[in-house]
């Protein structure tokens, strides 16, 4: 543990803010100096908290301005980088508040990257089937860390507020993740047998069902994003979500890939030379992102989808990842709720779900912060 005593934060460039990234076994790929290239409506600054010269923890900040007034909503998505177990986070966050008022900033918005409780799947499966159990938060977690809960006590006593959420959600990040372990408890790599035997059968079954029918997957270029995002667009007129633009995933590939050459890839899927699936995937260090994907109407039953994702977590546990993050999960659990066939297939992967501590806020300014406030409700 850093002794926290004395911490300063103040701007630090992106090749120091990367180094450090570098030498942590993880970090968000929300907290490193390239997303800021990806959320150019916003402004971007790296910073570091100095121990004396020594660097020991980074973030990366981005303001978001008022309408017509030259102040911010200071936003650390999945962040900051600090540790989060120091019984004084204070030490930690009022050095912080110091720097960002300096910057302009009316108030802070955060996502400690700390994880409250987790599902194994075959809970979470048996709480889908069971018709009492509303939400996932009614159902007796299999994990529960006290330590981490007590990260929200230290943050409620320093006047930090947790944002509301809905179905897990709150306007930023999800509070609820689905995620499988490519490590035992030990840290030893799991192999692939092992991750393929923790599947169910279904998964399995489909896994087996693409290769024989012959599906293909292959990484793809920066060019081919274009035929990534038409089959994206499909997947949102399909399942009725807004898509992204093509050039956010130019963006997102130039700037992560300008960052590190192996931070993001693509992953098509073919069959018979139509292109049935395909999926991005996002790693730093050792924890990897699937972050998009998209499947044609036509073909379904070759389970491009399984063919895809059963790839990328092979080459996540390859490159050293030791957690195979299927992201966000609403805490759903009605049968009725079309959001649950998602958490359905993600739980057939045989990880867990893990809830994060959500997303929290410290108003530097209560009345430009309250206004804020309301001008996001009214937009919707």
């Amino acid at each position: 543990m850093v002794t926290s005593a004395q911490l300063v934060v103040r701007t630090i460039d992106a090749a120091e803010h990367r180094r450090f990234v570098d030498s942590r076994p993880s970090v968000s790929f929300l907290q490193t100096p390239a997303w800021a290239e990806v959320k150019r409506e916003w402004r971007g600054e790296s910073v570091g908290w100095f121990q004396g010269d020594r660097l020991v923890g980074s973030a990366l900040v981005l303001y978001r301005q008022v309408p017509k007034v030259k102040r911010y909503l200071a936003y650390l998505p999945e962040g900051p980088d600090i540790d989060w177990t120091d019984p004084d986070l204070g030490a930690w966050l009022s050095p912080l508040a110091q720097h960002l008022t300096k910057q302009g900033a009316f108030g802070i918005r955060i996502g400690p990257p700390v994880v409250t409780r987790r599902w194994h799947a075959g809970t979470v499966k048996q709480a889908v089937a069971d018709p009492a159990l509303g939400t996932l938060s009614d159902v007796p977690a299999d994990v529960l860390d006290e330590d981490a809960l007590a990260v929200a006590g230290r943050l409620s006593s320093l006047g930090w507020s947790e944002l509301p959420t809905e179905g897990g959600f709150s306007a930023g990040q999800p509070k609820y993740n689905f995620q499988l372990p490519l490590a035992h408890d030990d840290g030893t790599p799991k192999t692939e047998d092992e991750v393929l035997a923790g599947m169910n059968q279904l998964w399995r079954r489909n896994i087996k069902k693409a290769a024989k029918a012959g599906v293909e997957v292959t990484l793809g270029s920066r060019e081919q994003l274009a035929d990534f995002h038409r089959v994206y667009t499909e997947t949102a007129e399909r399942d009725h979500f807004t898509p992204r633009p093509l050039h956010y995933f130019e963006t997102m590939w130039d700037a992560l890939n300008g960052e590190d050459p192996s931070r993001m890839a693509l992953y098509l899927a073919h069959h018979e030379g139509d292109l049935v699936a395909a999926t991005t995937l996002v790693r730093v260090g050792q924890h990897a992102w699937y972050s998009y994907g998209a499947s044609t109407t036509a073909k379904r039953d070759v389970r491009g989808s399984n063919a895809v994702q059963w790839q990328m977590m092979r080459d996540a546990l390859a490159a050293g990842a030791t957690v195979y993050d299927l992201r966000g999960i609403t805490d759903t659990l009605d049968a009725d709720d079309s959001h649950v066939g998602l958490i359905q297939f993600k739980v057939g992967t045989g990880g867990e779900a893990v809830e994060y501590l959500g997303e929290w806020d410290l108003p530097l300014n209560r009345v430009l912060h309250r206004a804020f406030t309301l001008y996001m409700k009214r937009r919707g």
